[in-house]
């Protein structure tokens, strides 16, 4: 069985990620598709307390997630591991949990932490994740000041990894964007030579889930990722044994 695999990742943190996979993947499972999401290292909580897979799940609905390890203090996941002596997060654990998803889902989407040179583990990215799986990275920005100079750095940084930029996605933007937030979308494709293919509004993790299903697809198909056959993404092939 095929699967699609889709990365998310960021310009930075706290940029709206978490709900633009939630977008995502709501706006796939309109399209009928059976849709996973792995979140490989989560970092800030600890036992069973929630973390960005519960906050996908309870907009999204009940879908299959993995999450290979979590971490207590709210960092970059390899200090995480540093300060609790806990073990560092492998490509390993990651390959085998997209694939454990792969095997039952046609779109298969990772969730990144914080930006994209943000360390998962001493030799770990999530521009390595996604190099090893053969996947494409959706870059989730912020709308406001600063954003045209992160935005660039991180897509000429991903294309000198030679990893695949799917499309640029703006994570929170507001009822009444000011002058800077208009003026950036419209710069953002110019500069980057990526397309903006989501636009999520400020506030809308706070949705019901109802509403939350029923608006996504017009916030990412406007932006043309709509269907199976469109969402920018090319078959990755099953890892798992036969």
């Amino acid at each position: 069985m095929n699967a699609r695999i889709l990365v998310v990742a960021g310009t930075g943190t706290d940029i709206g990620k978490t709900v633009a996979v939630a977008a995502f993947a709501a706006t796939a499972r309109a399209a009928g598709l059976r849709v996973g999401v792995c979140k490989p290292a989560q970092t800030g909580v600890t036992g069973g307390a929630g973390g960005d897979l519960d906050t996908v799940v309870g907009l999204v609905g009940d879908l299959p997630t993995r999450e290979p390890i979590r971490y207590p203090d709210p960092l970059a996941p390899e200090t995480a591991a540093l300060r609790a002596g806990m073990p560092f997060l492998s490509m390993d654990a990651v390959r085998a949990a997209v694939d454990e998803l792969a095997a039952d889902c046609d779109l298969v989407i990772v969730e990144g932490a914080g930006g994209i040179l943000v360390r998962l583990a001493p030799d770990l990215t999530i521009v390595d994740v996604a190099q090893a799986l053969d996947a494409p990275i959706v870059v989730v920005t912020d709308p406001g000041l600063g954003t045209l100079n992160h935005t660039e750095l991180t897509v000429r940084e991903l294309r000198r990894a030679d990893v695949a930029v799917a499309g640029l996605v703006i994570g929170s933007w507001p009822a009444e964007p000011d002058l800077a937030m208009e003026c950036n979308r419209a710069d953002l494709e110019r500069l980057t030579g990526v397309p903006i293919i989501a636009v999520v509004p400020a506030g809308a993790g706070s949705r019901t889930p109802a509403d939350f299903q029923r608006s996504a697809p017009g916030w990412v198909s406007a932006a043309g990722v709509v269907g199976p056959d469109e969402m920018r993404c090319p078959p990755v092939k099953n890892r798992l044994p036969v």
